[in-house]
């Protein structure tokens, strides 16, 4: 099955159309989506009506996903460094597939242009992102980005540093498959503790990062608590990675499966 096959049928199985987007009105559609995701404050929305229409113009991506003629998802990316695009903000309803149906519409667009990699951030403290983007797609952690934007003032992230993990997808015409992988025989440096998080000596070549169960959740019922785990991310996966160590997945229970190459 070929890229463009693997996103038709994605996109099939959510019960979506997927499409580049070219129109102002289209660009505002995705506007009002991604306010309605995030509830950022008003000067700090996630990409403007003017940038997509600018994206879109000069060859970039700018795609919706279209239950009938309602917009429930899309996905902003731009050429970064040679044969990437960097995939800046996506959105979609949680729960139908249609977030996994864009990502495969993105890898066929970005192939038929020649282009053999996305690149994206995500926030190394939320599991499922951190699942559908290492198990689900096969991406992989390249750089730990502490506090990559700044403050940013919208409803899920609110009140936390943005540290973020930048994330390397290669891109080929392979049909995708989960990676999960295995716990056994490797020592577990961050883990959870009730809704804390537990730091143990990284004395092993092969180690595991763990963590929350749903920082989301944290944040709203036990602030504490989150940047408990931010601070212990940071210092571990963090340190980690700046020594050298490779991120090579993600197993079942959702800690990063790191080798220590340094």
């Amino acid at each position: 099955m070929t890229s463009r096959e693997e996103a038709a049928e994605a996109a099939a199985k959510s019960g979506v159309t997927i499409r580049e987007l070219h129109e102002m009105g289209e660009f505002a559609q995705v506007f009002r989506l991604f306010d309605e995701i995030w509830r950022p404050d008003p000067g700090n929305a996630p990409i403007s009506v003017e940038l997509m229409a600018g994206f879109a113009h000069t060859g970039n991506y700018v795609a919706g996903a279209y239950e009938d003629d309602v917009l429930v998802g899309a996905s902003v990316g731009f050429r970064a460094a040679e044969g990437a695009l960097h995939s800046h903000v996506t959105g979609a309803s949680i729960g139908r597939g249609i977030g996994y149906a864009l990502k495969l519409h993105q890898r066929a667009w970005c192939l038929d242009r020649g282009l053999d990699r996305v690149t994206w951030t995500f926030d190394p403290l939320v599991r499922r992102n951190a699942r559908f983007n290492l198990v689900k797609l096969g991406a992989r952690p390249q750089e730990y980005l502490r506090d990559f934007y700044g403050v940013m003032a919208d409803a899920i992230n609110e009140g936390d540093s943005s540290d973020r993990l930048l994330a390397v997808w290669p891109l080929d015409e392979r049909p995708l498959g989960p990676r999960a992988e295995p716990a056994e025989g490797r020592v577990r440096v961050l883990a959870e503790d009730g809704s804390g998080p537990v730091v143990r000596p990284a004395d092993a070549d092969a180690v595991l990062v763990g963590t929350p169960h749903d920082v989301e959740r944290l944040r709203v019922h036990d602030p504490a608590a989150a940047r408990a785990w931010r601070t212990a991310m940071r210092e571990v996966l963090g340190g980690l990675m700046e020594s050298g160590g490779r991120v090579d997945g993600l197993t079942d229970q959702g800690d990063y499966v790191v080798t220590q190459t340094g």
